[in-house]
């Protein structure tokens, strides 16, 4: 079953099923963020709409509607001659949702509207009927007040008779009972809202805010103009327009700046996946003051030359557990500077820039140093997979990973450019030839981890090749995207590990903890912008390469996604067909690296400051 998604700019969102189904925990009208972008709290599962024709009530949840994706979700029923068109928005900064009904007859029709409300965290269920709501009923408003928190929901449809119920309603999420998690909640449908339709369109409001509203018909202008907006700034073919408009989904407001949710439903800001997900969102669009905000957010939270891993939902605690996010730091910075030349920005980051060489070169905490042959060792779990059960590391990569080999000689390349750029010290260059040298010698088959000499075959040494800077020669290259394309590749994505391999899980669900196949055979398609990036650098951006690459690596995927796609792109899909779509229903990398993709590799519209930033670069 498909979903569809809304956000609003500060962590909150609304999504259910193209059936206006609720199939999850995470599943929600208004699902409000307390303390943006993060503690997301669900206010209201859904509405149960009725329809009242010549003295008959229809439910519409009898009726399955066609679903279109035009700006926004919009739901079309047809019952007895009577089409109802249900579009969903949030106004931008705001827990608000609005629904807007278009009815089209001939004939007199009343709508009947009953919300179905809970107050709990997103993570969690409400698994006994012990939640406690007070109603203020004014006029056609209804104030709600969950004993639970000091949040108040207000209900409003104009011009309505409301008639109070209090009926409870369990809800049974089929999804999260095949990911073995909680999964029956009991919710409250508060009342009825009756309404006889004289105009053809009317507005249901459900929000969490005290103050007033704008008029709802221009609330909807307005979110449709800034959408608008958004395709115009970015300027892209209109192909990718859906694209664009789902990477907006994920640019949300931290405090004064800027900040990245990983993935909707349930992650919250992330560093690596903020910082790999930055092009594909904000430069590809044209943000530039969004990417240099992000930076600058997680700039400031650098410790010992580690950039946050995660911001905790619940109560935004700070993580530093990665040994590749800081590494990504560096590279997003100079990806920036390629599209902006922004030097004003470079001079005030650079402090930043030159602590994460200094932590990693003298050493940092998760066992994160140079070891005396140049490359970086890291403690378990500090890699992109990073999953840990209880004690257990089902991908632990201890040692020397091979992506942070390559991002550690990338950065060093970068940091040697900005140097020379900036007429700073230089110390970069010489430290990043003992790096590519040092990593050659060992480097004699494809391992995963470099001093373990692991060779199990996995998607990371795509990034040997993906990078602006690479240290193997073009054969070698060669050699891993052959590879990779033979046993990791699939329509969307790449597999995280061969199905040659006897810890490859063909499912991510199975008779096994799933987090046991997240790393070990599950697809993800950010790594698929990364191969297609490698693809078309190796074979020096022919144009029939590119068109090669359309065809055979991303037009499946789109095929499948279909014509009323809303531009969502899952986190992950089983590694063996049929590819069932798993985790996430919209990931920041999954959606930024195919639009980056699309546009500098496929396309080949390049950042216009490149060739300045790339004078120093050495082929091998």
């Amino acid at each position: 079953m498909r979903e569809w998604l809304v956000t609003n700019g500060i962590g909150g969102y609304a999504s259910l099923t193209y059936n206006n189904t609720n199939t999850r925990k995470f599943h929600g009208l208004l699902v409000a963020s307390l303390d943006p972008p993060v503690n997301r709290w669900v206010f209201v599962s859904n509405v149960c709409d009725k329809v009242e024709i010549d003295n008959q009530i229809y439910n519409l949840k009898d009726f399955k509607p066609t679903f279109s994706f035009n700006y926004f979700p919009n739901f079309l029923y047809e019952i007895n001659g009577v089409k109802i068109k249900k579009t969903v928005f949030m106004p931008k900064g705001k827990n608000t949702t609005i629904l807007k009904y278009k009815i089209i007859c001939n004939k007199p029709i009343a709508l009947i509207h009953s919300p179905i409300v809970n107050s709990r965290h997103f993570y969690d269920v409400t698994t006994q009927r012990y939640l406690t709501l007070y109603q203020d009923i004014d006029d056609s408003c209804v104030y709600l007040r969950p004993r639970n928190t000091d949040k108040n929901l207000k209900i409003i449809l104009k011009d309505s008779i409301y008639k109070q119920t209090n009926i409870w309603e369990t809800f049974y999420y089929e999804k999260d009972r095949e990911r073995n998690e909680s999964w029956i909640d009991n919710n409250i449908r508060t009342g009825d809202f009756y309404k006889k339709i004289k105009k053809n369109s009317q507005y249901f409001i459900v929000s969490t805010i005290e103050d007033e509203f704008n008029e709802p018909s221009k609330s909807f202008s307005d979110e449709l103009e800034k959408k608008k907006q958004v395709l115009l700034q970015a300027n892209l073919p209109d192909n990718y327009e859906k694209l664009v408009l789902s990477a907006d989904n994920f640019i949300v407001k931290r405090g004064n700046g800027k900040s990245v949710i990983a993935g909707y439903h349930w992650f919250s800001d992330w560093g690596r996946d903020s910082l790999v997900s930055l092009p594909g969102l904000t430069l590809i669009t044209k943000r530039f003051d969004d990417a240099k905000k992000i930076l600058t957010g997680f700039g400031k939270y650098i410790r010992k030359g580690l950039i946050p891993n995660v911001f905790g939902d619940r109560d935004s605690q700070i993580f530093y557990n990665t040994v590749d996010a800081s590494l990504w730091f560096i590279d997003r910075v100079y990806q920036y500077l390629k599209y902006t030349d922004d030097q004003e920005f470079l001079n005030f980051i650079w402090p930043v820039l030159e602590s994460i060489i200094k932590g990693y070169r003298d050493g940092t905490d998760f066992g994160i140093f140079m070891d005396q042959d140049y490359l970086i060792s890291h403690e378990p779990g500090m890699t992109w997979m990073d999953v840990k059960i209880d004690n257990f590391y089902s991908t632990p990569r201890s040692g020397k990973a091979v992506e942070i080999q390559a991002l550690w000689y990338n950065s060093l390349k970068i940091m040697s450019i900005l140097s020379d750029f900036t007429g700073k010290k230089n110390p970069y260059y010489d430290l990043s030839e003992e790096v590519k040298n040092s990593f050659n010698r060992q480097f004699d088959q494809l391992y995963d981890v470099i001093d373990t000499r692991d060779l199990t075959l996995r998607p990371n040494i795509v990034f040997l090749s993906s990078l602006d800077y690479t240290m193997i020669n073009k054969n070698l290259q060669i050699k891993i995207l052959n590879t990779i394309l033979n046993k990791l590749f699939t329509i969307f994505g790449l597999r995280t590990l061969s199905p040659d391999d006897p810890n490859y899980k063909r499912s991510y669900l199975g008779d096994y903890n799933k987090d046991n196949a997240y790393h070990n055979g599950t697809v993800w398609t950010w790594l698929l912008g990364q191969f297609i990036k490698a693809f078309v650098k190796l074979h020096n951006a022919n144009t029939y390469k590119r068109k090669y690459a359309y065809q055979h690596f991303l037009k499946p995927m789109f095929d499948v996604y279909g014509d009323s796609w809303d531009g969502s792109i899952h986190e992950i899909y089983d590694g063996s067909p049929v590819y069932a779509p798993r985790g996430c229903i919209s990931q920041a990398w999954s959606v930024a690296e195919i639009l980056r993709c699309c546009i500098e590799d496929i396309e080949y519209l390049r950042p216009n400051f490149e060739k300045k930033y790339m004078l120093h670069e050495i082929s091998i």
